[in-house]
């Protein structure tokens, strides 16, 4: 399995404390049958994150992970906010794609999804990208599922929270998102070992299974994570 959306490197933005909280993190991946993190620090002006230095960080994590014995990978990558997604040039934002395959993962702006939104996705194709909407359950509003069904249809991939999967009920707004095609990825999201959501995705999956194909479980948790980090040109739900 393939976290597209973990905090995992250290003392950098608010996700892990210090390299022992990356290390427990990084355990408990392993744990749950993770077989690679994309390593997501924030993008946005309240977090001072140097992206010049962030493929040293990255290696150095995987550098001490292997030390330790954990079978982890730790693939590049960011959560860029929508404002400085629009700001960022196009060499920078493909530099902070997942795995630098072309696919950003974008924070939008706080609120209901907006019409600023649509128009930053439309514009990445030419700027030689392609988004991802991070965590759709914190933008909950009425028109959430026609947001969602429009980014869609202009190429973005929409990535809910493996925990917020993992405590829906029947009925709940992911459950029926996903068996509209609105969950196309899986992300854990997890900034700490110590507090907050889990480095885990099975529980998630397993909560999908109730509304989603084999088929369509098979593309959210392997074939579209895997697309994304091996650079595909363009990738849609096959449904």
């Amino acid at each position: 399995m393939i976290d597209v959306h973990c905090h995992i490197l250290p003392a950098l933005d608010d996700g892990a404390l210090d390299l022992e909280d990356s290390v427990a993190m990084a355990a408990q991946a392993v744990e749950d049958g993770i077989d690679v993190v994309c390593a997501t620090p924030h993008i946005r002006p309240d977090h001072l994150v140097r992206v010049e230095e962030l493929p040293s960080r990255v290696a150095a994590l995987q550098m001490e992970l292997r030390r330790r014995g954990l079978d982890l990978q730790i693939s590049p990558g960011a959560e860029i906010a929508q404002a400085t997604a629009a700001g960022l040039g196009d060499t920078e934002l493909r530099r902070l794609s997942l795995g630098g395959g072309g696919w950003v993962l974008v924070e939008p702006a706080p609120g209901p999804l907006g019409d600023d939104l649509l128009a930053l996705v439309d514009g990445m194709p030419a700027r030689g990208v392609h988004a991802i909407i991070a965590h759709p359950e914190r933008h909950a509003a009425s028109d959430l599922e026609e947001r969602l069904r429009e980014l869609t249809r202009r190429g973005a991939l929409i990535q809910w929270t493996a925990d917020f999967v993992a405590r829906a009920a029947a009925g709940d707004l992911v459950l029926q998102s996903a068996s509209a095609g609105l969950v196309h990825l899986l992300g854990s999201d997890a900034h700490s070992s110590r507090a907050g959501r889990p480095l885990r995705l099975a529980a998630g999956i397993a909560n999908l299974r109730q509304v989603c194909s084999p088929a369509q479980v098979q593309w959210i948790v392997q074939d579209a994570p895997r697309a994304i980090l091996d650079g595909a040109e363009s990738l849609s739900p096959p449904w």
